[in-house]
């Protein structure tokens, strides 16, 4: 073989080996695309259900609120006061003042 000759098989060999590798590379850039994108819908996914399961309890939560404001109600406090404890408002003549010097 003569030197020529030579240095071209060295180059062939070396376009080849570099073709080689940057195919094994974009394979696994390709690859890395796709687990990224995967976990980025995993996630996408998981942010959405938190968002959904957020809402519903925001509305337990007004849900809530209103009835504790119903329970917690002036009008509540006393009718059950009256019905339940047979209590009244006293009688003028059964008011004392208390003062205390």
């Amino acid at each position: 073989m003569t030197h020529n000759t030579s240095n071209a098989l060295h180059s062939r060999r070396g376009i080849t080996l570099a073709v080689a590798v940057l195919w094994v590379l974009v394979v696994l850039s390709a690859l890395a695309v796709i687990a990224s994108t995967h976990q980025t819908r995993q996630r996408v996914d998981r942010l959405e259900t938190l968002r959904r399961e957020a809402a519903e309890l925001q509305v337990v939560w007004g849900q809530y609120m209103l009835e504790q404001s119903t329970w917690a109600a002036y009008g509540r406090v006393e009718q059950m006061a009256r019905d339940e404890l047979a209590m009244r408002l006293p009688d003028d003549e059964d008011i004392v003042m208390v003062i205390h010097e």
